[in-house]
């Protein structure tokens, strides 16, 4: 592995983990036609080491309401003065149990685990996936805008957008993208749906990087390479951190057509490459 091919790998993680364009899919996609992968000998613990980059960006954007979701758990918990005031809110513990209750869902989609990962090297599936994507995207722009933030979402918005995020695990089918169109649907704030969506993310891409970790530590990590895989995880970082700031400005302005229009032709190019080659 050269280092400008992981810097490539580094920004197709970085762009397509958060923008609503399947980072699964592309990969694959990229994977199945070209040959483009991490999946190669040696090179499973690089992709671990991608999904954190994309793990920093979410820490580095958000640290505020991470920051602020530790405190008011641990006060809401501690015995003390603070525990009398019954009365007192804590948007930010009540963040964190909805994160929870989202997350809490993705336990079904552990027995499917072998099948699902079938998928990601039927391309014609992924293309049809990406269409889809387009689909929710194109819907979720013409959706009226909620006003539902941390603070009267509710325990059945949270399970409905934890149950999203299960369909997701389709390669193809965009996780930020359903989850995004998911909260809106169920009546969040748009800008808020996008935070919430990324949060969430949190204990879903860590759980899954512990397996993979196992996985990379059985095959063997050749060392050698770990410059370029350091760098590449660094523009995973840097790239991840851009776009995650970049959904939140089309976010306010409720316009994510742009990014259906792009979900539609790259699915029907995966399609038509698949069938010619």
């Amino acid at each position: 592995m050269t280092i400008l091919y992981a810097i490539l790998l580094g920004l197709i993680q970085g762009i397509a983990e958060f923008l609503p364009i399947s980072s699964s899919g592309h990969l694959s996609i990229l994977n199945n036609l070209f040959g483009l992968s991490t999946a190669e000998e040696g090179h499973v613990f690089f992709d671990v080491l991608l999904h954190l980059g994309t793990l920093v960006s979410i820490f580095v954007v958000y640290w505020k309401d991470i920051a602020a979701m530790i405190n008011e758990v641990l006060g809401f918990v501690r015995i003390g003065p603070a525990a009398g005031e019954r009365k007192r809110r804590y948007p930010a513990a009540r963040l964190f149990l909805m994160i929870v209750l989202a997350t809490l869902p993705l336990v079904l989609v552990l027995p499917m685990k072998d099948e699902l990962e079938s998928l990601y090297y039927n391309s014609i599936f992924i293309g049809v996936a990406l269409i889809l994507t387009g689909c929710m995207l194109y819907v979720s722009d013409r959706m009226v805008p909620g006003k539902k933030t941390e603070t009267n979402m509710t325990v059945l918005d949270a399970l409905i957008i934890g149950l999203c995020q299960c369909a997701a695990v389709i390669p193809g089918l965009s996780r930020s993208g359903t989850t995004i169109t998911a909260g809106i649907s169920t009546g969040l704030n748009r800008d808020f749906a996008v935070k919430f969506a990324f949060l969430m993310s949190i204990p879903a891409v860590l759980g899954a990087n512990l397996l993979s970790l196992i996985d990379a530590l059985q095959e063997g990590i050749n060392w050698s390479l770990m410059p370029a895989y350091l760098i590449g995880t660094a523009v995973a970082a840097l790239s991840g951190i851009a776009s995650i700031r970049l959904l939140h400005a089309i976010a306010k302005k409720g316009r994510f057509g742009g990014f259906a229009y792009y979900c539609w032709v790259m699915g029907v190019l995966a399609i038509i490459l698949t069938l010619i080659f």
